[in-house]
This record gives structure tokens, sequence and C-alpha cells, in this order.
């Protein structure tokens, strides 16, 4: 805006570089919230119950959305609260991980319900890498202790063989 008007000149390739750049380095930044499913039946039995469970902890663990739906066949589809109770007990089960997003509801034959994680992807991500490296941290310590433990000095009493025949006999001359 000054008076006279002034120009720059500059490498369009150069500006063109920077700019894709930029651009990569904000699409590395973005986390893709990803949505996990996880299919019931509303006879499900206690071990696999917490078999599913168990993923859905992970899932909510690792900063995904999961998506649950419990499927009805035949007479099922009359008792609908059957699956209400169910989608409600889980939700419990894992509600110090995740909070319900969208209340259970019927759909045809399913019942859906998606619960959201507390913590962002990228936190999550950076508390799993942290938890990595303090188990890799306490592999190297144990590796380390038990090296020293094999390379450990012998007691004094006993005297360590030079050669390979001298431990069997040391009266026989080589």
């Amino acid at each position: 805006m000054g008076k006279p008007p002034v120009c720059k000149l500059m490498d369009y390739g150069k500006f063109k570089y920077e700019n894709a750049q930029k651009a990569r380095e904000t699409r590395r930044n973005q986390t893709n919230v990803i949505i996990k499913e996880m299919k019931l039946r509303p006879k499900i039995d206690q071990h696999d119950y917490d078999t599913k469970k168990g993923h859905v902890v992970r899932f909510l663990k690792a900063g995904d959305k999961v998506k649950i739906t419990i499927m009805f066949r035949g007479r099922e589809q009359h008792r609908p609260e059957l699956g209400f109770r169910l989608l409600q007990k889980l939700a419990e089960d894992v509600e110090e991980l995740g909070f319900v997003e969208s209340s259970p509801k019927q759909d045809g034959r399913n019942m859906i319900m998606v619960l959201g994680p507390h913590k962002k992807k990228a936190e999550a991500k950076a508390e799993v890498k942290a938890a990595k490296q303090e188990a890799a941290a306490e592999r190297a310590a144990e590796q380390a202790a038990e090296h020293a433990e094999r390379t450990a000095v012998q007691p004094s009493g006993q005297k360590k063989p030079k050669r390979a025949n001298e431990a069997l006999d040391p009266d026989i001359d080589l």
C-alpha cells in the first residue's frame, strides 16, 4: 500500500514448494476420527460379553469412537428392552474411558449406540508412545542387570582356566 506502489519479485517454484510443505505439515497434525464397530446379540454369554467389552476398551483407549450394534433376530425383535439393558450395562462398564455420544436407538432389526472417548486421538497416541518407551527402558535395565550378573567376578579361591585342556588335568603338558 506504499506510494509509489511496490512490487516483490519471487521464485514461483520456490513459492509453490513452500505452500506444499505447509499443507503437508497441517495434514500431518490432523487426526482422523475413526469409528470402530462392535456387534452384539441380546443373548450374549458373560465371557463373550467380557471379550467384546475388552475390544471396546482398547478402541476407546486408542482414542477412537465405537459404534455398538445389537442385532435382533426372530422373536428377539419383540424384546428390545433386552438390547437396551445390555447397551446401558456396557456404557456403565466403560464409563471411565468414554461417554455415550448417541443414546440407544432402534433402527429396524438393530439397536445402535455410539460411545466417544474422553481423550483425543493425539493424546491417546502420545500416551501409548510414552508407555512403549517406558517398557523399552525397563527391558534395557533388566538386560543390563542380567549382563552384569553374568560377567561378575568369580570368588578369589578359584582360578579361571586359561586353556580348555587345563581344566581337565593341570599336570598334562600340551
